[in-house]
């Protein structure tokens, strides 16, 4: 059994990371709520411009039209979208382990990654694989422009035909309990299942070809800032969970401890008392 001293050390520990745990919860509610607040206001926006290319797409020549280009797929790009901290229970791994079964899937050689997050980067790099950007330290102050910046290297890679193709793993927000592992065709972009064949009788200005070809880069963009903002707000909802679950585990051992450290000294007084009563007999003798 351990020693009293040795329990009351374990105790002051387990319960200051109790403290930590409860802190950092705390911190995660509210950036989360943040988050939340900023990924809904961005989906009706997202939403409605992807309406807005599905209605005029059908009726332009898909030729003239770079951004729509289907080809033979000899090398993919994956846009794999982690955080920069841990701490946030299986929200890494599982978009680690995902990622690594669809490039085994093709050919580790044959996939391009572009790393968002500290923690793809790092375990991507550190294993060979062929990580062409890294992007990291601004989730912090994330805005549409970083999303604007990261989705030119991606269409300029595919517009230079150094990718047939291109995908993106992250995990879309559901609840605060639960998030959507998602992985999503990015370019070619195809909308086939999405059109609205109703004919709508609308006069474009200058026309329907240079609206769409103005707007299919801008739509890449608003999509990568939404899938962003969906990943931040379910990190942070992940994080939340699992200091929640350290918290409520801290609780139980600092509890067991406790009653380990007066088992330990009731042991020790009972001890105490039959070495008393043992020399008071020996005396009497």
């Amino acid at each position: 059994m351990a020693s009293l001293k040795n329990l009351q050390e374990r105790i002051k520990s387990v319960s200051s990371i109790q403290q930590v745990t409860k802190a950092m919860k705390m911190v995660a509610a509210a950036k989360v709520k943040k988050a939340q607040e900023k990924m809904e206001i961005s989906r009706p926006y997202s939403k409605n411009t992807q309406d807005l290319i599905c209605r005029m797409l059908p009726q332009v020549s898909n030729s003239s039209i770079s951004l729509v280009d289907k080809r033979d797929v000899r090398n993919k790009g994956m846009i794999i979208i982690t955080s920069d901290r841990g701490f946030a229970g299986s929200f890494n791994s599982s978009v680690i382990r995902l990622a690594e079964k669809e490039i085994e899937k093709f050919g580790k050689n044959k996939v391009q990654l572009f790393c968002l997050g500290k923690k793809a980067s790092e375990y991507f790099t550190k294993r060979d694989y062929n990580v062409i950007e890294s992007f990291y330290d601004f989730w912090k102050d994330m805005t549409f422009d970083t999303a604007s910046d990261i989705s030119e290297t991606f269409i300029k890679a595919f517009m230079d035909l150094e990718v047939d193709e291109v995908y993106v793993i992250y995990n879309r927000f559901k609840t605060l309990a639960s998030q959507d592992l998602m992985i999503e065709k990015v370019l070619p972009i195809d909308f086939t299942d999405d059109y609205n064949v109703k004919n709508y009788n609308y006069d474009y200005e200058p026309n329907q070809e240079s609206i769409v070809n103005t707007l299919l880069p801008k739509h890449l963009k608003v999509q990568m800032w939404q899938q962003m903002l969906e990943s931040y707000s379910s990190e942070e909802a992940a994080r939340m969970i699992a200091m929640d679950n350290a918290t409520e585990n801290a609780k139980e051992i600092i509890k067991e401890l406790k009653l380990e450290f007066n088992k330990a000294r009731q042991a020790a007084i009972t001890t105490e008392m039959l070495e008393i009563v043992g020399g008071a007999e020996a005396l009497v003798d």
